[in-house]
């Protein structure tokens, strides 16, 4: 009874109350003053050693967390690109006296956090098991296993993975933007290739171990359930006697930005998309009186779905799912960068609207509703980062590193909301260049080089590798050969038309390994053009797709689809069980010969195919052997674009003729990468296929 008067007296209350007070709903509350944020100062200490602690003591929860930095800075890896990232996988492969799996199930037994990188630790652990943790990350840190077994598993995991990324415009793009903003040479414009990586040994591992991994400038912060003194206690005992090399930081020369706006274009000729940034160099810190508007013009300019990019290049003109920007701040120079992946018919277009919005906020004074906005945006995103103890954990030292003010991230909300609409335009002409920006456009550059040029851009080429290419090398270099000289040289090298015309039919067994699972795959071909293919893991059918020669159908995890009008005409197209002899029988199909790449190091043929249907792929025939050692082609899938890989190795002879016993397949879609190595363990010819294999 007592608990429904409370409810009635509380309703009453509320009427009255709502009676008495009038709200007028249309107009937007008026912030209150930005509080000052309580973060409690660290209680610091210094180790003989050089590194120095931060200790921030918090009982609310059992549980501590430390964050081991070694400030380095920017460090050049030259002909060894790719040493400090192989390195700092290798801090996880186990120490001198716990192997890997040992290490990993320590870590595991108390429910703990530990990862290691090329330039520190981090761990997190319940109070009870944190000294645990903490001192396995210590071991790491000091006493790497450094096994030659781990170093050639992630060596060829590294090779494998940049291999797979060759032909992504996604991954080129990553690489291509900043050697071309800061130069190759440069420690923020280098990256690793197949052959920085090829040219590591184990010895190069612990040369840039012993160089780097010390605690000569290194920061540890300890936060969380702990008091100061026994984490001043557990520092000195796992890291005391740790000693190592003296750091310095690298001073680097200014770069300079483009005396002109220019656009560097890299041709990918399978892109789906156009890749596209506009970057300029910046010299901005986070002690800067800067720093705070140009985070905001930044969000403004391209930071989310109400920005100015994604605003007009997606909604507006529907160039692209998503277009955003970014703006580093860094003791050393850094970037600012305007990207989107773009539909390539609309690349040149797409140029014009990013110089077009980046001229737009440096000329036109921002509203007062976008810039309350980008405030609303940076005070909530901070408020709940301090939530994370990972990331409180890291204010002590970025404050030292930084150089900061004691009180920086304090009073970092004050800051925010002191930024006037005059300071994001100022801060936009200083940093968000529109006259000396370089546009780096990484896709097929034969749909939109002449439109850039047109709208009077200067046009500079580049290859994959940020190497300028001469406008009209490529033709000087294209091979006086005919594309149907190097079609027969390969149906020669592989038996020879007679030989291929008697093959009726081909029954292939194969496994094939993706993502440490392994599957077999059985492949029947029929003349003219059956074909049936069939993945099994474990005995149980994954993947299945039938082709009887008129039409057929698709099978996944027990979902079945009919093949497509489209699909269908594309499988009619060939007649032969080599489709090179219908590239020479059918004149429907168009050849040409592009010029010459190298392929796995050997130089090869590059010849352009467009099929009867209009569809075109790309194949590579190795000068020397004159077999097809790649093809390139790019398929439609439930509506995404998806580029295809093939490269073929270990040619080997069954009856009279030679087939590629190995296959490293590549599948880019959506900016990923998936690749699947084929592995052939037996072929019949002309016998154990029947008409009701493609049923």
């Amino acid at each position: 009874m007592k608990k429904f008067i409370m409810i009635a007296a509380l309703a009453l209350l509320v009427q009255y109350t709502q009676a008495q007070i009038t709200i007028d709903r249309s107009k937007q509350p008026t912030p209150g003053p930005a509080p000052v944020l309580s973060i409690k100062d660290p209680v610091m200490y210094k180790l003989p050693n050089g590194i120095t602690v931060l200790v921030v003591e918090d009982h609310r929860l059992p549980k501590v967390t430390a964050n081991f930095v070694i400030d380095a800075g920017p460090i050049t890896e030259g002909s060894k690109a790719g040493v400090q990232s192989l390195m700092g996988n290798m801090l996880s492969e186990g120490t001198k006296t716990l192997p890997k799996a040992a290490f990993d199930e320590a870590v595991d037994k108390i429910g703990a956090t530990v990862n290691l990188t090329s330039t520190g630790g981090f761990t997190s652990a319940l109070t009870r098991y944190f000294k645990n943790a903490f001192t396995l990350m210590g071991q790491a840190l000091k006493e790497p296993a450094f096994t030659q077994e781990s170093f050639d598993k992630l060596k060829t995991q590294e090779l494998t993975g940049l291999k797979a990324q060759e032909k992504s415009a996604k991954a080129i793009a990553q690489r291509v933007d900043n050697a071309l903003a800061y130069g190759k040479t440069h420690p923020n414009g280098e990256f690793e290739t197949e052959e920085t990586v090829q040219n590591l040994t184990l010895q190069d591992i612990k040369d840039f171990y012993s160089k780097y991994i010390t605690p000569s400038r290194s920061y540890l912060t300890i936060i969380g359930d702990i008091t100061p003194a026994d984490a001043k206690l557990l520092a000195t005992e796992v890291f005391d006697s740790w000693k190592g090399a003296m750091l310095t930081l690298p001073k680097l020369p200014e770069v300079a930005n483009p005396a002109k706006t220019e656009i560097d274009v890299v041709d990918v000729p399978n892109a789906v998309q156009s890749e596209i940034s506009v970057i300029n160099l910046v010299s901005l810190r986070k002690s800067d009186p800067d720093y705070f508007p140009a985070l905001l013009a930044n969000y403004i300019l391209g930071g989310g779905p109400e920005s100015y990019l994604f605003m007009d290049l997606r909604e507006k003109h529907g160039f692209t799912y998503g277009a955003y920007s970014s703006i580093s701040a860094n003791r050393f120079q850094s970037t600012f960068d305007a990207s989107a992946s773009v539909r390539t018919p609309k690349t040149d277009s797409a140029v014009a609207e990013f110089l077009g919005q980046i001229k737009r906020i440096r000329t036109e004074k921002v509203s007062d509703e976008e810039l309350r906005t980008a405030k609303a945006l940076y005070n909530g995103s901070f408020a709940l980062g301090l939530e994370d103890p990972a990331r409180t954990a890291t204010f002590a030292s970025t404050i030292l590193i930084d150089n900061l003010p004691a009180d920086f991230y304090k009073t970092y909300l004050q800051k925010v909301n002191a930024v006037t609409a005059d300071d994001v335009m100022r801060v936009a002409q200083k940093y968000m260049d529109y006259d000396g920006a370089r546009v780096v456009i990484v896709g097929n550059a034969s749909k939109f080089v002449d439109g850039l040029k047109e709208a009077g851009y200067p046009v500079k080429m580049y290859d994959k590798f940020a190497n300028p290419v001469v406008e009209g090398a490529n033709a000087a270099a294209t091979p006086d050969v005919k594309a149907s000289d190097v079609i027969k040289n390969y149906i020669d090298a592989i038996g020879g038309a007679a030989e291929l015309n008697k093959v009726t039919s081909i029954d292939a067994t194969m496994t094939m390994a993706v993502q440490g699972m392994t599957m077999n795959l059985n492949e029947k071909k029929m003349v003219p053009n059956k074909d049936v293919e069939t993945i099994t893991m474990n005995n149980n059918i994954v993947m299945k797709s039938v082709f009887d020669g008129n039409t057929g159908y698709q099978q996944q995890m027990g979902n079945k689809k009919d093949l497509t009008a489209e699909e269908i005409a594309q499988k009619k197209v060939f007649t032969s069980l080599t489709q090179q002899l219908d590239y020479l029988n059918n004149p429907a199909f168009k050849l040409t010969v592009k010029g010459i790449q190298k392929v796995n190091g050997a130089n090869a043929y590059q010849v352009d195919v467009t099929d009867p249907t209009g569809k075109t792929s790309t194949d590579y025939y190795d000068v020397q052997s004159k077999l097809l050692v790649k093809n390139e082609s790019t398929t439609v899938s439930d509506g995404n674009s998806i580029m295809q890989t093939f490269e073929l190795s270990d040619y080997r002879k069954v009856g009279n003729i030679m087939f590629p016993y190995k296959s490293t397949i590549t599948q880019s879609a959506g900016g990923k990468d998936q690749t699947f190595l084929l592995n052939v363990t037996d072929v019949k010819l002309n016998t154990g296929v029947t008409a009701d294999d493609f049923k």
